[in-house]
């Protein structure tokens, strides 16, 4: 369905070290807030904990597309993975065991400024490398490594084995994968130059660097793009935070119909979904256009599942595999905003990295819009409001999508394909050469 293309090929072993490395960093999101609260912190506490990870990893998101252009892709996502490891040590050794909230927020919220530079930095070499025409199918094989790691490894092993080491014990299994994913980057992604910053002066760097965000001002259709990609990952981000608790326990509301070890399957299951969901909308916007599935099968599936998700225990108790169909839409969904990075690379001729500086931005403050509007939200409206108000973005996103009109390779600005148009012309070139052969056996 989606075969690799050769500049694609060259970049497996970026896509596996990116599988291992987020491994690594997905360890703990399924059973952090839990874990929290467990150890006596408040809801609210447990949310802006990852909330705050969630505003520096939006920060790093941010200057990731012009840094790694400024220094090269590679050099950048060493640099985040050694972050990443170092600060994950100390937040392990000595904030969690701790037990000072403002020690562990700190700790933690810096870790975020790691992983964003690590997997963004690979999304500009892509950018670098793949012919924007197939770039939307580069970037469905991108965000399956990215979920085999963050989802499917990142889940599953836990819940097995949460039950043989506890908690604490588990967060330390994530070390080895960060360890390894950084080794695979070394040995396996390929060199880039980016711009020798040794060129630009300290105020040409500010200006690089600001560029992703006053691109924003400047070009609208970018800006409708960054809010429909922060709008994308809302439930990604913010059902770890919600529903351990909602599932899993009586806090809040919650109607404990699960264990934590099968929430935590549920959550996994949806990254097995996407493992194949990245690679066929990939595959599908190249082919049948890039909006048309983040449109109605992104933000109108979503809208839908969300609420599917949270509805389906207060009807049906514990209902399994009700919930295994929800959480499968929920991958669906997800993974059908894969063209977006393409798009956006199209929006800007001639400033690609400050495009994709804005639209890493976006994906950054995704991590950061998901929790806070739990936290916001949860004390309110409890779960089902937090539910009901992914439900009500996932609706303007639809509607923003509306006012995009990237330039496609093979279709119109309409977004309707060519290619219809260049085999009818390639038919009749090949007609008048019929023609042409039997005039001259005529004559």
């Amino acid at each position: 369905m989606s075969r690799l293309s050769s500049a694609t090929r060259k970049l497996i072993g970026g896509f596996l070290a990116i599988a291992v490395f987020m491994t690594g960093d997905g360890f703990e999101l399924t059973f952090l807030s839990k874990y929290m609260v467990d150890h006596g912190f408040a809801a609210t506490q447990a949310s802006l904990l990852i909330t705050v990870y969630g505003l520096f990893a939006a920060a790093a998101a941010w200057t990731s597309g012009v840094l790694a252009e400024m220094f090269g892709a590679k050099r950048l996502m060493l640099i985040g993975a050694t972050w990443w490891i170092v600060i994950q040590i100390i937040f392990l050794a000595a904030a969690l065991p701790s037990g000072s909230y403002p020690f562990i927020l700190f700790v933690y919220a810096i870790r975020g400024v790691g992983y964003p530079l690590f997997i963004y930095s690979f999304v500009v070499l892509m950018a670098e490398t793949v012919d924007p025409a197939k770039l939307s199918s580069a970037m469905g094989w991108f965000w399956t490594s990215f979920s085999m790691g963050i989802g499917v490894f990142g889940a599953y092993l836990p819940s097995y084995i949460i039950p043989v080491l506890g908690e604490y014990k588990t967060f330390w299994c994530a070390m080895p994968f960060a360890i390894v994913g950084t080794i695979m980057c070394i040995l396996l992604v390929p060199n880039t130059k980016g711009r020798a910053s040794e060129g630009l002066d300290r105020a040409e760097q500010i200006r690089e660097l600001t560029k992703g965000a006053t691109i924003l001002v400047k070009n609208r259709q970018v800006a409708f793009a960054a809010i429909v990609r922060v709008i994308n990952n809302l439930v990604l981000y913010g059902f770890p935070v919600i529903m351990p608790l909602y599932l899993s326990t009586h806090n809040n509301g919650g109607g404990g119909w699960f264990p934590t070890e099968t929430w935590m399957r549920f959550w996994g299951f949806v990254f097995v979904v996407t493992l194949f969901a990245n690679v066929f909308w990939g595959w599908f916007g190249d082919r049948f256009g890039w909006m048309m599935p983040v449109r109605w099968f992104g933000c109108l599936l979503l809208a839908v599942s969300t609420l599917f998700v949270y509805y389906v225990p207060q009807f049906f108790g514990a209902n399994a595999p009700l919930m295994w169909f929800g959480f499968f839409l929920v991958g669906v969904g997800t993974c059908a905003f894969v063209p977006l990075t393409a798009v956006v690379t199209t929006l800007a001729p001639g400033e690609q990295g400050a495009a994709l500086s804005a639209y890493n931005l976006a994906a950054g403050l995704t991590t950061f819009a998901g929790p806070l509007i739990a936290t916001i939200v949860m004390p309110i409206g409890g779960f089902g409001g937090v539910c009901w108000a992914y439900a009500i973005l996932y609706a303007i996103a639809f509607v923003l999508t509306l006012f995009i009109h990237p330039h496609q390779p093979g279709f119109d600005k309409k977004g309707r394909r060519l290619i219809e148009e260049v085999h009818l012309d390639e038919a009749e070139a090949v007609a008048g050469d019929i023609e042409q052969i039997r005039e001259a056996k005529r004559s």
